[in-house]
């Protein structure tokens, strides 16, 4: 009898994967704590954006890897009643939908920005949460959606809302190849997957089961992690000096340096976890108009903030020059160029006196 080799296709390993480190670890963090609020990943094509998100799912317990077509429905997603149990045994009875398949697994969506917004809204509040509540059609019912949500997007496609964006809990954004060393690195690399799946997956079995229980560790302890008062002073400076809206990216930038700190080993938070992890939370919610730290609360060395706006008392020194400044200081046309000239008189003409207008007679 001819035995034949199983036709379920091989997976990218994940620790295979070349050039991407910040991409790696946003997708780790995700992992180890999917309460995160997911990653969106932005970049161009061929960068890895899909492979690194299916290889992740080799890491997890569960294995799971649900992918949301951009044409899924609400009802798709987050499950409706079951009409065959309806028409059959005239009971209401709830059909479980993709959120519920994806249950400590992966959800990818790819080309996020091009769906639809309500089905992202909604995404996002079940990847914070947790939980899927469902109340439709007759049917209340919730259960638990423990998912790590990773949206991928080419920006030449078009942008999400910032009300979206911001959502998010961390954010990668790849650029294009940077050398023609790691280009030649990441070719031989896939093309000696492409000739050998299996034995290439062979090859990286040991470093793919060693970070599995690194990642499976760090999920156990997550909870027991604290966060020092010195740690909460350095992530409100940062996220003060990149001047965000709310502080979700607070929030979002304890619990990422949490599980950093988890992922290393560690039993509480440190400068160094916020530091690997700060970009993430605040890349896509730096604001161009940073505000300015007000007089005794300046940032400390190590609290990697730069200051992008311009000192108030500098301000304040430039603007009285300004006014004090005499007006012959400056050529005429400069002071009003782009300016509408002021009214000048002009003189009203007499106009020669007309004979009355005497109507004919019939």
């Amino acid at each position: 009898m001819m035995h034949t080799e199983s036709a379920e296709p091989v997976g990218f390993p994940f620790t295979a994967i070349e050039g991407q480190p910040q991409l790696q670890m946003a997708l780790l963090l995700a992992a180890i704590d999917p309460l995160l609020g997911g990653v969106l990943v932005e970049g161009p094509r061929g960068t890895a954006k899909s492979t690194s998100a299916r290889a992740l799912a080799a890491l997890l317990p569960a294995g799971r890897f649900v992918n949301l077509p951009l044409g899924a429905t609400e009802e798709q997603l987050v499950g409706s009643i079951d009409l065959e149990a309806a028409l059959q045994r005239s009971a209401v009875q709830f059909r479980a939908g993709l959120l519920a398949q994806a249950h400590q697994g992966i959800l990818y969506v790819d080309e996020v920005n091009l769906l639809a917004d309500g089905l992202v809204d909604l995404l996002l509040d079940v990847s914070a949460s947790g939980i899927n509540r469902v109340e439709r059609d007759g049917v209340s019912h919730q259960h638990d959606a423990r998912i790590t949500l990773i949206g991928t997007m080419n920006p030449e496609e078009g942008q999400l809302r910032p009300q979206l964006l911001d959502r998010f809990g961390l954010f990668v954004r790849l650029e294009n190849v940077p050398s023609t060393a790691m280009r030649k690195a990441i070719v031989k690399t896939r093309m000696a997957f492409d000739a050998d799946p299996r034995g290439f997956f062979a090859a990286h079995a040991n470093a793919q089961a060693a970070l599995a229980a690194r990642v499976a560790a760090a999920r156990a302890v997550l909870v027991a992690i604290q966060w020092p008062d010195a740690v909460h002073d350095q992530v409100a400076q940062l996220c003060q000096d990149a001047g965000v809206e709310g502080v979700r990216a607070d929030l979002v930038m304890l619990r990422a340096a949490r599980a950093h700190a988890a992922l290393q080993g560690r039993e509480q938070v440190t400068f160094v976890d916020v530091q690997a992890v700060a970009e993430l939370a605040l890349a896509h919610r730096r604001t161009q108009g940073a505000p300015q730290s007000q007089e005794g609360d300046e940032p400390s060395p190590d609290s990697g903030g730069a200051q992008t706006s311009q000192p108030s008392d500098q301000r304040a020194d430039q603007s009285t020059d300004a006014q004090q400044a005499p007006p012959s200081s400056q050529p005429a046309n400069a002071q009003t160029w782009g300016e509408m000239s002021a009214p000048q008189a002009v003189p009203i003409q007499t106009v020669k006196a007309l004979r009355p207008f005497s109507s004919k007679k019939a």
